[in-house]
């Protein structure tokens, strides 16, 4: 486990990600990082948009399901 701090920065307070925990994650300095709400409490912060994720997810499908005629459009 590791231990993020909040700093006040102006009028804002920001967390302090240690920067082993940094590269883990593969994020650098103005990268975005997203926070969200598990079940049963808690949360999980991640540099990949949860959203983007499932709407990749439904594209792969179309994608597969209609691949001639992608193809024939492309063409």
């Amino acid at each position: 486990m590791s231990e993020l701090k909040l700093r006040k920065v102006g009028n804002s307070l920001a967390i302090t990600v240690p920067v082993h925990m940094a590269a883990k994650m593969k994020v650098a300095e103005g990268d975005t990082l997203y926070l969200t709400d598990l079940p049963g409490g808690g949360y999980r912060l991640t540099p990949h948009d949860p959203d983007l994720v499932e709407q990749m997810k439904v594209m792969d499908s179309l994608m597969s399901r209609y691949r001639n005629t992608l193809k024939a459009l492309s063409e």
